[in-house]
């Protein structure tokens, strides 16, 4: 595994300058090894989308120190060529190979339990102004709400 200090140097002997000039934008691209410091982190930026997100931040040129303009995008596409055999893959080719374990697939909506309010209560509100059930504003429609299920439990 490559240090962005060496894709930095590469960078430099590529587009002149000196690594300095690139070291930030290499350290963006591993920073997800602080998370996992194995080769898979590199499914969070070394991909396609990941070049466009790194334009986004650090622009889309650097000036490096010979004075030369020269497009984030070909610095992303070095690192990322040189991590990954040549090519640059999309995410989706990233994402197709994450193995699928059961907790990712067990998404649950948590049934609301209590007396308050669930979800958006303007379309509880509308509703009941449609129907001629009420004739109070929002906030106060909700104070009477909070009253009534008060004096109920």
């Amino acid at each position: 595994m490559a240090h962005p200090l060496h894709h930095a140097e590469s960078s430099a002997r590529k587009f002149g300058g000196v690594p300095s000039d690139y070291q930030s934008i290499h350290d963006w691209f591993d920073a997800s090894k602080e998370h996992l410091a194995l080769f898979t982190h590199r499914a969070m930026r070394h991909h396609a989308q990941g070049l466009f997100e790194a334009e986004r931040v650090f622009g889309l040129t650097l000036t490096n120190s010979a004075g030369r303009d020269i497009p984030v995008r070909w610095i992303g596409e070095q690192h990322v060529r040189e991590d990954c055999q040549g090519r640059i893959p999309s995410m989706a080719d990233w994402l197709r190979r994450i193995q699928p374990e059961s907790w990712m697939a067990n998404g649950h909506i948590d049934r609301h339990v209590g007396s308050e309010p669930y979800g958006d209560p303007r379309v509880a509100w509308a509703s009941e102004v449609a129907a001629g059930r009420t004739l109070l504003g929002l906030k106060d429609w909700m104070a009477a709400r909070a009253t009534q299920t008060t004096q109920s439990a």
